[in-house]
């Protein structure tokens, strides 16, 4: 391998998709000031030869030695200000996913590695518990999923996701979960111990009821029947549930909104939410190459009707209108969603979380002997 200096002006050919997985490459890390790129050798065969079959690619975990579980943030358009999730990187792999850039600032690049390298919490469980138990700890909804999905493949075995739930549990602390992965149906018992208190939410992530499109654009999520069927189990439990349509790409699933609310409607959903897509940073260049990929016939009128959302660009990061878009489109889009949902009956107010019941259990005594 070489090592280069970085150029933002290069163009590189779109490579080939990666079975399994939602990016087909690693762009080069925003941080760092050199790329490797390849050179001929025996190693870098396949990223030469354009007609090679790319392999699958193992999930690599690493340790997360991360001192705290509880992360806060003051922005105004977000929706909540505390979060907890066991995982960095998504296995999920969803070729549009904001959260891809948060991986550089791990040293990875936002694309395969995002989805490929997941650092795991393990101490989780215990840093919550402890983080709950400090006086200073004023209770409020903890967000799951704000960044990564804490229900991917992995938690299937190290049930980090769970064991936080049972924590949560202890102390009554409400939780807000978003998920693509109906493994969040395993966690019943304690989504009913906590929606007893008024303390839980689910929020099920569907973008579309295609199972070949989210097999390209979502590769390792729950197919979307799969998520109506745990949707419409925890329903079934008392605890509430909602969708959220997000995100909506112009051109690709937008005329799919009408159906998603009514499904979820349909599987005991009682709200609705949505967002346009965003594509900070590196995550612009794999969405365009992963069009080329998939949906070439589509490209341009897509990433047309993504510019005319924002502002003439491929993403806008300001605060408010970064998550709804402006012009035209975007208030098409906004339109055609509050009707369908009013339709769909999904046009309640969002519930509220409590506190209320919060309690911090008696901390063990020390005896002398």
């Amino acid at each position: 391998m070489q090592k280069r200096p970085m150029s933002c002006g290069q163009s590189k050919p779109v490579p080939l998709s990666v079975r399994g997985r939602g990016a087909a490459s690693n762009p080069a890390n925003r941080f760092e000031k050199l790329d490797i790129i390849p050179d001929g050798d025996a190693l870098d065969a396949d990223a030469l030869d354009a007609d090679a079959p790319r392999a699958a690619l193992a999930t690599i975990y690493l340790k997360d030695t991360t001192r705290s579980i509880i992360a806060t943030n003051d922005s105004p358009d977000v929706g909540f200000d505390a979060s907890i999730n066991p995982y960095r990187g998504c296995e999920h792999g969803c070729i549009y996913c904001y959260a891809r850039p948060f991986h550089e600032y791990l040293g990875f690049s936002c694309g395969l590695d995002f989805e490929t390298k997941i650092l795991v919490k393990m101490d989780a469980p215990r840093l919550l518990h402890r983080e709950l138990s400090w006086p200073q700890w004023q209770p409020r909804p903890l967000q799951m999923s704000g960044v990564t999905d804490c229900y991917q493949p992995i938690e299937r075995k190290l049930q980090l996701t769970r064991q936080c739930l049972a924590v949560l549990a202890e102390f009554r602390n409400p939780v807000t979960i978003v998920t693509k992965n109906a493994l969040v149906q395993r966690d019943l018992d304690l989504l009913q111990e906590l929606a007893a208190h008024h303390a839980a939410i689910v929020l099920f992530s569907i973008t579309t009821l295609d199972a070949d499109l989210a097999r390209v654009m979502e590769p390792r999520t729950a197919v979307p029947r799969r998520r109506l069927e745990a949707m419409g189990q925890l329903a079934a439990a008392g605890i509430p549930v909602g969708v959220m349509a997000a995100p909506i790409i112009p051109g690709l699933n937008d005329h799919e909104i009408p159906a998603i609310l009514r499904a979820a409607a349909d599987a005991g959903a009682a709200w609705a939410g949505y967002e346009p897509l965003r594509l900070p940073h590196a995550v612009a260049t794999l969405f365009v190459d992963w069009l080329s990929l998939h949906f070439p016939d589509r490209k341009e009128k897509i990433l047309g009707r993504i510019r005319a959302m924002r502002n003439g660009k491929l993403n806008d990061p300001n605060f408010g209108s970064r998550m709804r878009g402006s012009g035209l489109w975007a208030e098409q889009l906004k339109l055609m969603f509050h009707l369908a949902k009013r339709k769909a009956g999904l046009d309640r107010p969002y519930p509220s979380l409590s506190v209320a019941a919060f309690r911090r259990p008696p901390q063990p005594q020390l005896t002398l002997w």
